[in-house]
């Protein structure tokens, strides 16, 4: 019956933590240490985010989530750019799809959240280094041009992988103006693409943690913060 509810989930796209969790109880044994604490310390997260009610926490702890499920141990951390790690582990996560979730994702999302993040210019790094003086007008409108022109690219050759990719550029933009308090809470300023990240976000995040337990055989590698037990 559990299983029938899964592959049900699966199908509707309607994953969420009691479901995942279940799956997880059930497969922990089989588990590497490393893909063992990033599924449970990535669940805890996205319950927590579902219990949230308002776009600010919700966003903030998806993203904690997500970080849960892919940061890597520190030397690691500061030799890849972070676009470039969360690239390489996107490219793990499509390599594993086998039935295409991450694929159905973006395409049916396309015209909804995805197409709103790719267009919204409040979300892109360039933008708010026109504003901060740092390029200059010229230089941030061509950044937009080379932006919107990767996106069209990617979504023209159907590349799954790049496309959240770039998504996912758009949503550390985000992540770094709430984390840093470069927004206020429940502010009317920044709405729509906190909205329409948040979103993604939701629906993304089960699908990655499902897919981690699919990949129970990859390497994961050691996370930023092991588990220490106290004596």
């Amino acid at each position: 019956m559990e299983l029938e509810l899964l592959e049900q989930s699966v199908e509707e796209n309607t994953l969420n933590h009691d479901i995942l969790k279940t799956r997880q109880r059930a497969e922990r044994d089989s588990f590497t240490p490393n893909l063992s604490i990033r599924v449970h310390r990535a669940l805890s997260w996205l319950k927590k985010s579902e219990q949230c009610e308002d776009d600010d926490s919700r966003f903030t702890f998806l993203w904690i989530a997500f970080n849960a499920a892919y940061a890597q141990e520190w030397s690691q951390c500061s030799a890849i750019p972070e676009k470039d790690r969360y690239q390489t582990f996107i490219d793990k996560l499509v390599s594993i799809d086998k039935a295409g979730k991450l694929q159905h994702l973006v395409w049916d999302e396309y015209s909804g959240p995805i197409r709103c993040i790719l267009e919204n210019e409040f979300i892109l790094q360039a933008f708010w280094e026109f504003k901060s003086g740092r390029l200059q007008e010229q230089e941030w409108r061509t950044k937009l041009r080379t932006a919107k022109q990767a996106a069209n690219h990617a979504l023209a050759n159907t590349d799954t992988s790049k496309v959240l990719s770039i998504v996912f550029t758009r949503l550390y933009t985000l992540r770094n103006q709430i984390i840093h308090g470069g927004s206020t809470f429940g502010s009317s300023a920044n709405r729509s693409q906190l909205r329409d990240c948040t979103n993604f976000l939701q629906k993304v995040i089960p699908i990655v943690i499902y897919l981690m337990m699919d990949g129970k055989n990859e390497v994961w590698g050691d996370p930023v913060y092991p588990l220490v037990n106290s004596m």
